[in-house]
């Protein structure tokens, strides 16, 4: 079984962050979760090394028309001249690549090269809140959305900056392989383990006096999802006054505290129909739910199928994946 092979479409002067992270992500071996992994490839429009913003050299062994022989390509963030004029046979390749069905991200920048190809006309993207006016300008045919982190319309994805292209990498991964395989690669990286891609890039600013971390009250709620939880309890397990959690707690994370603790208790359950035979009647229980009726009402709203759904299409595409039916159970070893 051939691993997966992710091509990351570069230019000269690249954002290095930008350009790290799918090398982390994808490029790091993690076997031991998933076997095969990702294969990673650099492609370049032109053969020697190329340098990132910061002055670190990359090796890109491959044209632009390696791209072609990728499940998914990765165009990178890109430098200013590159926004404005993307190489010609980049955007050709692109295109290309697009008739064939293949899956096509970009992260940050990056979004101003596919949409120079066409390839966001009529769809939904983002990209640097910085960018934003400028990007709009130049691209009215596209749906653009300034402040998503990341953006999913099938078989094109976009981020924005920096961090949310760890977000929108972790997601690719939760489709591929799973939140639970998912889920460990973000905690070996010690990042989040999910933001909705709908979150804000840029929330409020912290008020001083309200400077405490969340963590703990964050660790403490998710060692009891199966427990009824209510946002005062939230707030005293910070040490914080109700109103002042409430308000902290949207600056920070973009959601409210009930609304980031259905998604905890979702992810969990995905977790469980991945890696477990457990009925959905005990899932709802173990997530918080209370019983199966409330379970599935909440994660169809969420991830749009029933349990009875994800767990049979996780555990085909794991089988076809890794050749045994019964994959699913070894995702994460214990």
């Amino acid at each position: 079984m051939r691993a997966h092979v992710i091509s990351v479409a570069v230019t000269d002067a690249t954002p290095t962050f930008e350009l790290a992270v799918p090398c982390e992500v994808f490029g790091t071996d993690r076997s031991d979760l998933a076997d095969p992994w990702y294969e990673l490839r650099m492609c370049a429009g032109s053969p020697g090394p190329l340098r990132t913003a910061g002055g670190l050299q990359v090796h890109a062994p491959y044209g632009f028309e390696g791209l072609l022989d990728a499940d998914t390509i990765i165009v990178a963030a890109c430098a200013r001249p590159v926004q404005l004029d993307p190489p010609a046979r980049l955007v050709e390749v692109l295109r290309e690549a697009h008739a064939r069905g293949k899956r096509i991200v970009s992260i940050c920048t990056g979004a101003y090269v596919l949409a120079t190809a066409g390839l966001l006309t009529g769809r939904s993207a983002t990209t640097h809140w910085m960018n934003a006016g400028d990007f709009a300008h130049r691209f009215p045919e596209v749906d653009f959305l300034p402040t998503a982190l990341y953006t999913d319309d099938g078989d094109i994805l976009t981020s924005a900056g920096t961090g949310s292209a760890i977000d929108l990498c972790l997601h690719l991964v939760r489709q591929d392989h799973g939140a639970a395989v998912a889920g460990e690669v973000a905690r070996r990286m010690v990042v989040p383990p999910h933001r909705e891609g709908g979150q804000s890039q840029y929330p409020k600013p912290v008020r001083a006096e309200t400077g405490d971390d969340l963590a703990p009250a964050l660790a403490w709620a998710q060692e009891r999802l199966h427990e009824p939880l209510s946002v005062p309890q939230l707030a005293r397990a910070a040490n914080l006054g109700e109103r002042t959690f409430a308000r902290r707690f949207r600056d920070r994370l973009g959601v409210t505290p009930l609304q980031w603790l259905l998604q905890q208790r979702v992810r969990l359950a995905q977790e469980l129909l991945e890696t477990t035979d457990e009925p959905v009647e005990h899932i709802a229980r173990r997530t918080g739910f209370g019983t199966a009726a409330n379970l599935r009402y909440h994660f169809g709203r969420v991830t749009t199928v029933s349990p009875q759904t994800y767990r049979h299409v996780f555990r085909h595409r794991v089988a076809q994946a890794t050749g045994s039916a019964g994959a699913a159970k070894a995702v994460l070893a214990p």
